[in-house]
């Protein structure tokens, strides 16, 4: 992919197949040039003469003069567009033979098929949005519940680039007093700001840092679902579980021990929360290379959770804890535990049996065959544990690793700079991280992001169209 704004003229289909609309967007130079060749208006003048922000109503139609659609088009004109570019919009019927009749008229007539993400690849290269807003273009086409929408949103609509530049004000003024004082080192009697001062401003910048970077835990599990590994023994019901959470048959179920021998993850929404539910391979000795390799995958999964289902067994549910308590709970420390007893409908006695060892905050929870309150009481558990706020769209929440991990060094080199400043390190050291912190801010935004891999990376991953 070259990220070099190109001169080219790019079009592509950006709504997805079978609706009875499909719309083609062409962007570029030439874009109401070209369209304008295919495009006969029902009246009046042609796209060429045409003011931006009109509809024109007519037909495409070949070379030939053969009437493909009647279709309506959009016209922008640069820099009013989304790309900056002058851009056309074609409204077509929803067949998949009239969009491709359209592309093949507009390539032949001098386009080219854009690559994922292009469109939002120009706009951020003209300057229409930064690449923290680009990458919240993603992030909204895949939200799948009121949070992950208001969060993308809010970052599309700048919220996020508005923090980052009032922390960038604040660290050019604290560079630029530090850097004043090193250009008048040779007249000791100067002082542009007294030490008390630039750690009050050296505060307020790691105060928001962290607040931006401590929100990734949650952003991160609204984004991406609040992992929940279900563990146990080999025929426990953990697939029955996961089958009953998602009401489908998800997993295999079966008396043969070992059937599930790898990692099954599907998500379910619970009272506007995506949970990734996580069905591992049964815990026990074997000697099946493949089932060893399941069994390997559990406990790693295990270790990522942030809540385990240990599901046991409720008519051996002392052996099966005995055999695997010393494996699974350190592993649990400063997760959310459910003990899980399975099958209670086999045990009369399920509901009353006792364990040892626990964590003070374990929940045990007694699940029969076809019994739905067992269910609605795990799916409150769960809710209950996630504890994430209401956002509102005014809210930044951070749920990008790349901004995470920006965020982190940034903070690292403003904590530096605090330790510098008590300290009374010299002031060149001191600018030095402070120019770092700003070098990892603006790596967010774009500012600093100047190779074609980096961006190259971040784009291809979005659909085609947009």
């Amino acid at each position: 992919m070259n990220i070099q704004l190109s001169n080219d003229t790019i079009c592509a289909i950006a709504t997805a197949q079978g609706g009875a609309i499909g719309i083609i967007r062409v962007s570029g130079p030439q874009a109401i040039s070209i369209t304008n060749k295919i495009f006969t208006p029902a009246t009046g003048k042609s796209l060429s003469e045409r003011p931006a922000y009109t509809l024109a109503f007519g037909q495409i139609r070949t070379n030939t003069g053969e009437i493909i659609d009647e279709v309506l088009i959009s016209l922008f004109r640069a820099p009013h567009s989304y790309t900056g570019e002058d851009s056309v919009e074609i409204s077509c019927h929803g067949s998949s033979y009239i969009l491709q009749q359209v592309m093949q008229l507009l390539l032949k007539n001098g386009c080219r098929a854009a690559g994922p993400g292009e469109y939002t690849q120009r706009a951020f290269l003209n300057g229409k949005m930064d690449l923290s807003q680009a990458e919240a273009v993603a992030d909204l086409i895949a939200s799948t519940s009121a949070a992950t929408h208001r969060m993308a949103m809010n970052q599309m609509r700048g919220g996020f680039s508005h923090e980052l530049s009032l922390l960038r004000d604040k660290l050019l003024h604290l560079t630029s007093l530090m850097e004043l004082e090193l250009d008048f080192s040779d007249h000791e009697e100067l002082e542009f700001a007294d030490r008390s001062e630039l750690q009050a401003i050296a505060s307020q910048i790691e105060t928001v840092i962290s607040r931006l970077a401590d929100s990734f835990s949650v952003g991160n599990a609204l984004k991406n679902g609040i992992p929940v590994a279900i563990v146990g023994e080999t025929n426990a019901g953990k697939s029955t579980l996961l089958n009953a959470l998602l009401n489908e048959e998800r997993a295999i179920v079966s008396d043969i021990h070992g059937t599930t021998r790898d990692v099954i993850e599907d998500t379910l929404n619970l009272g506007g929360i995506t949970f990734r539910f996580i069905d591992t391979a049964g815990i026990r000795d074997t000697h099946d290379t493949i089932e060893s390799l399941g069994i390997e995958r559990t406990f790693q999964k295990l270790e990522q959770a942030d809540i385990v289902l240990w599901v046991i067994d409720a008519t051996c549910a002392h052996e099966q804890y005995q055999q695997l308590a010393e494996k699974i709970l350190p592993r649990c420390e400063d997760k959310h535990l459910v003990l899980v007893i399975n099958k209670a409908d086999l045990a009369p006695q399920a509901s009353s049996i006792t364990f040892d060892r626990l964590p003070q905050d374990t929940h045990i929870l007694t699940l029969a065959a076809k019994q739905k309150e067992g269910l609605d009481a795990l799916q409150q558990l769960l809710i209950g544990f996630a504890a994430l706020p209401d956002l509102s769209q005014t809210d930044v929440v951070v749920s990008n690793i790349r901004h995470y991990e920006a965020l982190t060094h940034a903070l690292a080199a403003i904590h530096r700079v605090q330790d510098g400043l008590s300290i009374g390190l010299s002031g060149d050291f001191v600018s030095q991280d402070l120019r770092e912190c700003l070098y990892h801010l603006g790596e967010i935004v774009g500012g600093t992001i100047e190779t074609d891999e980096v961006l190259g990376n971040i784009f291809r991953n979005f659909c085609i169209g947009k």
